[in-house]
């Protein structure tokens, strides 16, 4: 197999512009005094939002207040109010041109540099795409053109295509005139074509029965013969291909019988039963959500999930803090301990106590109980002052400060470094890095649900071009920030029939509610990213897989994922549309790694958080040693073995064969080096909205 991306000779030779950056901020005590001042910081450094008392919870722009996520379906169909709300709010602009923002400087906090002449035009282009991206939902109208134009204009000249087309759509009208024959006299005739194995919309056999059945019938086959339409025309960019099928399928998606009164036998029968009072407490809970959204609160029921109080129990306290991250030091639950630490890099898009959610199902909980110490980051959530934060700023000020607390608190030993999503990511690049370097400090890294190679990451790639991206940095330029609600929205089409029509079926027209749960309750908890570091993820990741091909750099210099020589566990769930399993599975394309890779059940989410006695739960794992032959992910899937139950337990077993043996507990903090106990676990920053 042909590892080339992977070879040490490509990383040394890549070459290209760096954008180098130092420290955020000084590290150790020096950093938490600054951090105890109330100096007020440039709208171009990191937010007065990290330095203020410690009961006070950093807030966004008070005008800007309704932008907080809206809940479920309410991000589809509240966005165009909120974005004619927006237009007429203030909101902060940065001063820098394009090429300012891309200035390297060792400045900390930076000052806004004043507008020249030639920057007129490029803000005028940019305000008006921002403006327009409030009425698209941040999609870029001349990417979608420009699919639509590939599409249309090969079609149009690929005769045996239409004749196909025409053919298929003749045989399905044959086909189905036949079944509607049959099942007008036959109520038990079977279906002349079946919904997909995850599409659950017409399960209910009240859609077996006439004429619910020729409706169904005629939609599935409508969108199946879409569907060959979009994809197979000679000539169309495979992006462009994905682009059209995945967009007609959602406005398919948008007319579904499901969604309607008159054709939705279920709705019908709960109308009927309740004399319409179903669609009376539909609306009512239409409205309550739209108050909620435009008020800026959380969804009904996630009052009853705050950090600290229902959720984030683990006891432990904030032992350092910077204005990017605060380290949590969890108390040890067991009289000794395994010798190396735990630390857990979340991803900076969510929350951190996914990982620490109820008790009976937080995996810091479990890890402490198991005889780890456990050490968390928890990530600021940016404002547009933070606007000017690079991805490497999150590794120096992040990880890298995360490690340097952890080797005072706990010397004389190396990490078992854990990476959730874009934390698995970024805890990837921080170890090649200090390969490079020569400073090793990990023992192991378990990366769950992260990717390292860019090419096949799922259905989010459909985002990710550069007409997509510069509409995209141009909204972000006028906000300062990704908004978490853009974000959302994102996720929330990948998954359309879940998380938008179903809902609307369920808490809309059947007038119930589904009980708020903890996972619910942290997804709607989401966070803002900075413009420059959001811009940087993806064009440099996503776009052009900088760090798979080693062209990646940090102070300038590429880095190389073959110069990490350790033991790996990399965890991936069948069912994930943000880090498709097949992605995560290129882990093991780099040589030079000792892999054990585990594929659970479940999605990217509900998956990792799979706790022991979760029910339905199952995996399949292997182990591939340094320097072996390459198994492909579909041979591999068929070979593995089946094992019943949660992953976690394996996963433990894991980490104790890493470790050199137990010790007696280390102290929360260590005063005399700096790091002093703060505050009580979760701290402050979970807090931020």
């Amino acid at each position: 197999m042909n590892k080339g991306p992977i070879r040490k000779n490509i990383y040394l030779a890549a070459s290209g512009t760096s954008v180098t950056r130092n420290s955020l901020a000084p590290s150790g005590p020096a950093a938490q005094a600054s951090v105890g001042s109330d100096e007020r910081r440039g709208s171009s450094g990191i937010a007065n939002s990290a330095v203020v008392a410690e009961t006070e919870i950093s807030k966004a722009d008070p005008s800007e207040a309704w932008a907080k996520p809206f809940f479920q379906p309410l991000a589809w169909f509240g966005d165009a109010t909120s974005n004619v709300l927006h237009t007429w709010l203030p909101v902060e602009r940065s001063k820098r041109s394009s090429s300012d923002a891309r200035r390297s400087t060792s400045e900390w906090p930076r000052p806004p540099l004043a507008p020249t002449e030639a920057d007129v035009p490029t803000s005028v282009d940019r305000l008006l795409h921002a403006t327009m991206g409030r009425f698209t939902l941040g999609v870029s109208p001349s990417a979608l053109w420009l699919a639509y134009a590939d599409w249309a204009v090969h079609l149009g000249t690929s005769p045996g295509k239409c004749q196909q087309l025409a053919e298929k759509s003749v045989r399905k009208a044959v086909r189905f005139m036949t079944y509607a024959v049959h099942a007008m006299s036959d109520p038990d005739t079977p279906p002349c074509i079946e919904p997909l194995p995850q599409d659950r919309r017409f399960r209910s056999e009240a859609w077996q029965q006439l004429p619910y059945n020729l409706i169904y019938q005629a939609f599935l086959l409508n969108q199946q013969w879409w569907h060959s339409a979009m994809t197979g025309v000679g000539g169309v960019s495979s992006h462009h291909e994905q682009v059209v099928s995945f967009t007609t399928r959602q406005l398919l998606d948008m007319v579904s019988p499901v969604n309607f009164i008159a054709t939705n036998p279920e709705i019908i029968s709960a109308t009927l039963h309740e004399n319409g009072r179903n669609l009376l407490r539909g609306a009512m809970n239409f409205w309550a959500d739209w108050e909620r959204a435009l008020g800026g609160k959380p969804p009904i029921g996630a009052e009853n999930f705050h950090p600290g109080e229902q959720v984030a129990l683990t006891k432990g306290k904030v032992i350092y803090r910077n204005p990017l991250i605060e380290l949590i030091q969890y108390a040890p639950a067991t009289s000794d301990v395994h010798k190396e630490p735990v630390l857990i890099v979340p991803a900076w898009i969510m929350k951190y106590y996914i990982l620490d959610l109820s008790p009976a199902n937080s995996l810091v909980r479990h890890l402490v109980e198991a005889g780890h110490t456990v050490f968390m980051i928890s990530w600021h959530n940016p404002t547009a002052g933070d606007r000017e934060l690079g991805l490497n700023d999150y590794l120096k000020s992040g990880v890298l400060e995360a490690v340097k607390a952890i080797q005072a608190i706990v010397p004389n030993t190396k990490i078992n470094a854990v990476g959730y999503c874009l934390g698995g990511t970024l805890l990837s690049i921080a170890a090649a890095y200090m390969a490079r370097e020569g400073t090793a400090a990990f023992n192991s890294i378990s990366l769950l649900a992260a990717q390292i190679d860019f090419t096949e990451a799922g259905e989010l790639t459909l985002f990710v071009d550069d007409s997509q991206l510069d509409y995209l940095e141009d909204i972000m330029w006028d906000q300062g920030y990704l908004d978490s609600r853009q974000m959302a929205g994102a996720f929330q089409l990948l998954r359309s029939n879940d998380l938008i029509w179903s809902f609307v079926v369920h808490d809309y027209l059947m007038g119930r509610r589904a009980p708020m749960t903890d996972l619910m309750a942290w997804n709607a908890d989401s966070t803002r990213m900075p413009y420059r570091m959001h811009s940087e993820y993806l064009r440099r990741l996503f776009l052009k897989n900088e760090l798979f091909e080693g062209r990646y750099e940090v102070d300038g210099r590429p880095i190389a994922l073959g110069d990490i020589h350790l033991p790996m566990f990399a965890v991936a769930t069948e069912m994930d549309h943000v880090a498709p399993w097949r992605s995560v599975y290129k882990v093991n394309l780099v040589e030079d790694m000792d892999v054990t890779f585990l594929l659970t059940n479940g999605g990217h989410n509900a998956g990792i958080v799979s706790e022991p006695g979760h029910p339905g739960r199952h995996y399949r794992m292997s182990h591939r040693l340094e320097n072996t032959q390459y198994i492909d992910p579909e041979t591999w899937y068929a070979q593995a073995n089946i094992h019943e139950g949660s992953w976690w337990p394996a996963w433990f077993s894991w980490l104790e064969r890493q470790s050199q043996g137990r010790a007696q507990p280390p102290n929360l903090g260590s005063p005399e080096k700096g790091y002093l106990p703060l505050i009580e676990a979760p701290g402050r920053y979970v807090l931020e909205r």
